[in-house]
């Protein structure tokens, strides 16, 4: 039965219930026929009541404007892409959080994707397609540039309130002008002359103040005599007035989601939805889940499974006063609580867990964390909180509900191939990809939420009385590559002013890490492959990280190679007998993955025929 939603999308708009929380869906356009998929795009709109405990937690609400009957009303970008053919579906909705505005899941899970998908090829591989998944995505970001794709919210303000801002950035040239653009939604108080702008070295280094003469702000562009100095930390502050209410995303993505699971109006039906989240949209799923949001204003569960992915210990900056969700978070998006269960910390002595609110407990879903090794190297994002106690030392169980998965030897997006280094850098990109991974979780994750078939075990560093996967980055016996930096001195992110465990897996003799999943690349290498890159001496600031950068290093090709430069790991040739020989163990490597559901089938020979495209990048040029 072809769906009757496309006949309604002629019309410029259709109303919904009165008393649900989405009260209108504005559509602009539909597209029938890309992989049996049509494509509904319009504006969603919203009215929620400030009065509802489920709302109250969203600050600023209380001072934004209400309608006749006493609601918040918003907007924000919609686009559903569905099977044409309803029965052809698998009755769930795979619902995007946006990454800045960018959709993340055919990229994701299909290796394909643009902002705007309409054609074949924009599909990747057909993965989630041939699956059946209905996908979802609604704008929740206030302050993303919209056109060109980009999916944001219209947010309302706050209003007579007057907030002060402040974001970080670490410049790479000295070019005299910075867009600021975890600011760009914020407009300058007045004249902006109250405006200040520090400088330190590092992330914690002491700041130093600019004399207000030296700098000029129009927007959030800030412009300093003599250009900024390349690798220095600067901090930007002023007031704005009227700012926007962000936390509001978070109620746009949950009444999306209980739209389309509870109202007759909407255009897909799913029985189960699972949300999405890849790093900045991966800490909004885990401020989503800390909030309390998975429960709806009438009560009902919103989502059945969550997959937060790449964003470790962390969280967003994003239901708070002057909020900048655009953010890193470099070094500070991490404060306790950090794992799910309520846990004391040993600072404050407070009593947290992500999902011990009453709200949340009420209606926590299956969750799988996965990260990669930049979540527990670099950014603060302390990945191993999620499984290890706040003091970081001893293992802490996850509920029944939910799975931790540490993809090892990753960076936070694959590298491109072959990999080359970034100028930022001071090695190649890592590129293992480990989107085979993901496809395989994501099956899990479905089979879990739809038949209660139990997903692959946790694989994650842990302590143990012998034997232990996990160790102090400061203390990891990292070989002493030529040319490579010691990673033992790496700064730990920070909570409220202490240093955080900066916990890491425990390595091989070759660098590589020993704990989680680990892909045929790792477990069966031709390169050290890392969750940290250094920043290089053309940029400055070389004892800091590149922010969500990994390495790889190439062991030499030969053994005379490896003498030659002092190089402690074996090389290629005194590892594998030949090519063949490698692939081979590669595909046995590959093999024991799919039978422990961490890979599919289906997937060892793209990952065969990737690993012989590494073996001719590392004989052939070392």
């Amino acid at each position: 039965m072809i769906r009757s939603f496309l006949a309604a999308a002629l019309v410029a708009s259709f109303a919904l219930d009165a008393t649900a929380e989405v009260t209108r869906v504005d559509v602009k356009r539909t597209d029938v026929g890309m992989s049996g998929y049509e494509k509904v795009v319009g504006t969603i709109h919203f009215a929620i009541d400030p009065r509802k405990p489920e709302n109250q937690v969203i600050v600023g609400l209380d001072k934004a404007p209400r309608n006749t009957a006493g609601l918040v009303e918003f907007s924000a970008d919609l686009y559903i892409l569905q099977p044409h053919v309803a029965s052809r579906g698998n009755g769930v909705a795979l619902i995007d959080v946006v990454n800045r505005g960018r959709k993340m899941t055919l990229n994701s899970f299909s290796r394909g994707g643009t902002l705007d998908p309409a054609t074949e090829a924009d599909f990747g591989d057909g993965f989630l397609t041939r699956q059946g998944y209905t996908l979802v995505w609604v704008g929740w970001q206030f302050d993303v540039a919209r056109g060109n794709n980009l999916m944001g919210i219209d947010a309302p303000r706050a209003m007579g309130v007057t907030s002060t801002v402040r974001a970080e950035f670490t410049p790479n040239d000295r070019n005299p002008n910075a867009t600021v653009a975890d600011l760009v939604g914020y407009p300058v108080s007045g004249d902006g002359s109250d405006a200040s702008l520090t400088v330190r070295d590092g992330p914690f280094g002491e700041p130093q103040d600019i004399p207000k003469g030296r700098f000029h702000l129009k927007g959030a562009v800030v412009s300093l005599e003599g250009g900024f100095e390349p690798g220095r930390t600067y901090q930007l502050s002023y007031r704005t007035q009227n700012p926007a209410i962000a936390g509001i995303g978070l109620a746009a993505f949950r009444d999306t989601a209980s739209w389309l699971k509870h109202e007759s109006s909407a255009p897909s039906h799913p029985r189960y939805a699972i949300a999405f989240g890849s790093s900045q949209s991966g800490r909004f799923l885990r401020t989503f889940l800390y909030q309390g949001f998975n429960t709806d204003e009438r009560g009902r569960q919103v989502f059945d499974g969550v997959m937060a992915h790449i964003a470790g210990g962390a969280r967003l900056s994003l239901n708070e006063s002057g909020a900048t969700p655009n953010s890193l978070g470099m070094y500070s998006a991490t404060w306790f609580p950090f794992a799910d269960l309520a846990l004391t910390d040993p600072v404050s002595g407070k009593k947290d867990g992500l999902l011990e609110k009453a709200r949340a407990r009420g209606h926590a879903p299956k969750v799988f964390y996965t990260n990669t090794s930049v979540e527990y190297w670099g950014g603060g994002r302390a990945a191993a909180l999620v499984h290890s106690t706040p003091d970081g030392r001893a293992n802490q169980a996850l509920p029944d509900n939910v799975r931790a998965y540490f993809l090892t030897g990753t960076q936070h997006s694959p590298a491109q191939f072959p990999p080359r280094k970034p100028a930022a850098g001071q090695q190649i990109e890592n590129p293992v990809q480990y989107a085979w991974t993901m496809r395989a979780l994501l099956t899990a994750m479905t089979q879990w939420v739809t038949s209660n078939t139990a997903p692959p075990a946790s694989q994650h560093p842990q302590f143990k009385d012998e034997g232990a996967t996990i160790v102090k980055a400061s203390e990891i016996p990292f070989p002493a590559i030529p040319g490579v930096q010691s990673p033992r001195i790496v700064t730990p992110g920070r909570d409220h002013g202490r240093s955080l465990p900066l916990l890491v897996s425990q390595v091989d003799a070759d660098g590589n890490e020993r704990a989680g999943i680990r892909l045929p690349d790792v477990s069966v290498p031709l390169a050290t492959y890392t969750g940290w890159n250094f920043r290089s001496a053309e940029v400055g600031g070389t004892k800091e990280l590149v922010a969500l950068s990994g390495s790889a290093m190439p062991f030499p090709a030969t053994k005379a190679k490896r003498a030659a430069a002092g190089d402690p790991r074996l090389s290629v040739e005194e590892r594998y007998p030949s090519k063949d020989d490698y692939l081979r163990r590669v595909r046995e490597a590959g093999a024991k993955l799919v039978k422990d559901r961490y890979l599919l089938a289906d997937d060892v020979d793209p990952i065969v025929a990737r690993a012989g495209e590494m073996w001719d990048f590392v004989v052939g040029s070392r």
